[in-house]
């Protein structure tokens, strides 16, 4: 089992891996995006291909990212409510990773407005709490997010992945 990890220029840069030909991941949630978030300390963002649902995590150490993924994902997916079970099976199908270049200009411009957000949510809590690293509520807040992708649709990343969980406990 394997998910794909579609990395941004400058995260590429910084884990050097070996770099595959696109092909589809073998997990619900389909391929990843990456970027890095240059805060201290440094964070990767995550963003599902298929649903866009955001997953912020530390980034140091960089080489064992793609390792330490999955766990910050289930974390993320017990946040947003999802069953046990499909959490598992995804986790569970995560056990290798390959690497590619980005290739969806759609999921990079979603990347790009998350860091935006992301920047804002962070200077939010750092203000209200006194704590700015809450990377769980900035995943939850930008998983809220209307993105233009899922206009027609679910409309925004949470939705998108309760609409995915729903069809996949049907089928």
């Amino acid at each position: 089992m394997m998910f794909k990890l579609h990395c941004t220029k400058k995260l590429l840069d910084r884990i050097k891996p070996e770099i595959v030909a696109p092909e589809q991941s073998d997990t619900s949630l389909g391929n990843w995006y990456a970027t890095i978030l240059f805060w201290k300390p440094q964070v990767a963002l995550m963003v599902s291909e298929q649903t866009l649902l955001p997953v912020l995590m530390p980034l140091a150490p960089a080489a064992t990212l793609a390792r330490r993924f999955p766990s910050q994902l289930a974390l993320v997916l017990k946040e947003q409510g999802v069953p046990s079970e499909f959490i598992a099976q995804e986790v569970w199908r995560m056990d290798q990773v390959r690497y590619a270049k980005t290739a969806n200009r759609s999921v990079v411009g979603i990347l790009i407005e998350f860091v935006k957000q992301a920047e804002f949510w962070l200077a939010a809590y750092a203000y209200e709490k006194g704590d700015d690293d809450d990377l769980l509520a900035i995943s939850a807040k930008l998983a809220e997010t209307p993105c233009s992708p899922l206009y027609k649709g679910p409309v925004s990343p949470d939705r998108a992945l309760h609409e995915l969980v729903k069809a996949g406990a049907q089928a």
